[in-house]
């Protein structure tokens, strides 16, 4: 096993995390099988109780695991499914040593940060990087380990101790060490200014760890003298400084570190460098500049309370641009805070709920993404109300589906009072209600998470369609509170679809207004699993509906019996195509053995994906 660790220093922030996926796409880009571990220095157990605005979103992965964002990007970026042992923080691995503190596995020694807490990192990191996270059978050649925080951080002490003896231990040939710096420019000065990554580096050094590459920040790319000034004073060859500087969108950084031969580095330091290919990032290349090239713009409205911070809401951004890439549509955001749409708000800053009720108005589909607590629930009902009268697109996740039936029973079904439990626990109309084995005491770990099945209950609706009509969908799931099943027949009767559920019938999964022209809410978080060539169902109907295409993509959804087993999987751009006999196009068998099948109207697949010969 080869391991690639990557750092940060002078500043948080820099990408890191991005940094790591990219390397991730170009090693498996030249043939290699990757997977990756994150390491969080913070004392929570998992990132399950820590608030958006605190960290961002909390990514849910297959097995429950409420992880750090940066492993949403792992899987995006690299298409695997890690599992929450990829996430090392400080709380897991002290309370692994207690454990077995307590058992008395350290027979009577004292147990100590050296070597325990060190000795139980290394053996957490070596048991995880033999987890095959791609499908395939056997460990993966590369392990990607990101160390969060800054370096000289306290909090990080004990990791960068047992990373220092790691890479003693595995050896030169098998640890690669990149160091993610930031080079600023001063106003004042107008040049790029290398000092602070100085410091970095020889801080970094002087506990242990020497930087193999160095992975500069930047607004420019750097100058010829800037890199040679580096090289002198941080001990790194030129040609192991690459420049990250600003780009479009991140799906260029892969792009970037290809094109100054950052694996070529990489390469060399694992000793890999003799039978590895460069990189093939055709599709990947093609990708970004249809990206760059979109012109068409489609407005969506985020409803939520978390919009002064975009990384709460990152995987359903995200899932947001992978559809409207599928779609051909450049993708603007109208953030809007709910409290804004409030009546409150309205009698204390009416300019203020004006403008936010003219970003409503004035978007082409509107999203209430999932969230906790009373605070603004109001202004997501009034913005549920004002799709559903209005016609407008409306895709409600986790809680703003839960909103989307109260508002329903409250306006259509006439029960004023009708509401969630979570938000009033006394009403007479519980629309909503918790789920009987959740835990009232204990936050964290203890929701309905991960992976779970929803079977279509309707066959002719808008959501097994866009599913390319499957028996069944696997999503994860993170809710206390769910539909309450002793309201559903009379939901049903005044015209709201339960159109899929839970194995027991008893779990509303999938709910749609059929008379709407697409108007759906999902109980779990369709963006977890969403994929920049795979890109979530839902999401493409809300972004096809928000542009006038959803009734194409239903008719071509909906028209054969060749559908892939899980959820729609048709990639943005066409696989690589040879010819047969010389001129009759053909898809390449998939990765499952499934040899393509041409249909009358020329179009060929291989289980569900289909491309226009």
């Amino acid at each position: 096993m080869k391991y690639v660790l990557v750092t940060g220093g002078v500043v948080s922030g820099l990408g890191k995390g991005v940094t790591a996926s990219s390397i991730g796409v170009v090693l498996k880009a030249c043939g290699l099988r990757v997977t990756s571990i994150k390491i969080d220095p913070y004392l929570n157990t998992d990132a399950g109780t820590m608030s958006p605005f605190e960290h961002g979103e909390v990514f849910v992965l297959d097995d429950g695991g409420e992880v750090d964002l940066d492993l949403g990007n792992y899987e995006r970026f690299l298409d695997i499914k890690l599992t929450r042992d990829n996430n090392i923080t400080t709380g897991k691995i002290y309370q692994y040593v207690i454990d077995k503190e307590r058992r008395g596995d350290y027979l009577g020694k004292t147990v100590q940060v050296v070597p325990h807490i060190t000795d139980a990192i290394q053996e957490w990191i070596e048991r995880v990087a033999i987890v095959p996270v791609d499908g395939k059978e056997g460990p993966a050649d590369v392990c990607v380990i990101e160390l969060g925080g800054t370096i000289g951080d306290i909090e990080s002490m004990p990791f960068i101790e047992a990373l220092g003896q790691f890479s003693y231990r595995v050896g030169p040939g098998n640890f690669c060490l990149i160091h993610v710096s930031l080079v600023p420019v001063l106003n004042v000065v107008g040049e790029q200014k290398t000092k602070p990554t100085q410091h970095s580096v020889r801080g970094l050094r002087g506990l242990g760890l020497t930087p193999n590459i160095l992975a500069c920040r930047s607004a420019s790319p750097l100058d010829e003298n800037v890199k040679e000034k580096l090289s002198q004073f941080c001990h790194v060859p030129i040609a192991n400084i690459v420049t990250l500087y600003d780009v479009p969108n991140i799906w260029h950084i892969p792009l970037l570190l290809r094109d100054q031969k950052a694996h070529n580095a990489i390469l060399r330091a694992l000793n890999l460098q003799s039978n590895m290919r460069e990189p093939m990032l055709k599709e990947w290349t093609s990708m970004v500049k249809v990206s760059d090239s979109l012109r068409d713009p489609v407005r969506i409205a985020m409803v939520g309370k978390y919009t002064g911070l975009s990384d709460s809401y990152l995987s359903v951004l995200k899932a947001l641009l992978h559809a409207a890439v599928y779609c051909g549509k450049k993708l603007i955001v109208d953030w809007v805070t709910s409290t804004d749409l409030e009546d409150n708000t309205a009698q204390e800053e009416p300019l203020v709920h004006d403008a936010a009720w003219n970003l409503l108005k004035g978007a082409d589909g509107i999203l209430v993404p999932g969230g906790f607590g009373d605070r603004g629930v109001q202004g997501k009902i009034l913005a549920a109300k004002y799709a559903r009268e209005k016609n407008k697109p409306y895709l409600g996740i986790c809680l703003g589906m839960q909103i989307a039936v109260i508002e329903f029973a409250r306006n259509v079904l006439n029960l004023q009072d009708a509401n969630s439990t979570e938000f009033d626990p006394n009403t007479k109309n519980p629309c909503v209600i918790f789920m009987p084995e959740g835990s009232k005491t204990h936050m964290g770990g203890t929701m309905r998470l991960g992976s779970r099945r929803t079977y279509f209950q309707v066959k002719d609706c808008k959501s097994a369609k866009l599913y390319r009509n499957v028996a069944y969908v696997d999503e994860r799931h993170r809710h206390r509170y769910e539909v309450n099943p002793d309201l559903v027949m009379k939901l049903e009767r005044s015209g709201l679809a339960f159109v899929g559920k839970d194995e027991s019938g008893k779990r509303m999964e999938i709910v749609e207004l059929p008379t709407h022209p697409y108007y759906v809410g999902v109980q779990f978080h369709p963006e977890f699993k969403s994929r920049p060539g795979k890109p979530s169902a839902v999401f493409v109907g809300l972004i096809a509906a928000s542009c006038g295409q959803l009734d194409a993509i239903l008719k071509s959804h909906g028209g054969d019996n060749l559908q892939p087993t899980k959820q729609v999987t048709r990639p943005i751009f066409p696989a690589q195509m040879i010819y047969v006999n010389g001129h009759v196009p053909k898809r390449l068998p998939n990765e499952n053995g499934h040899v393509p099948k041409r249909l009358p109207n020329g179009t060929y697949y291989a289980n569900g994906n289909g491309v226009h010969a």
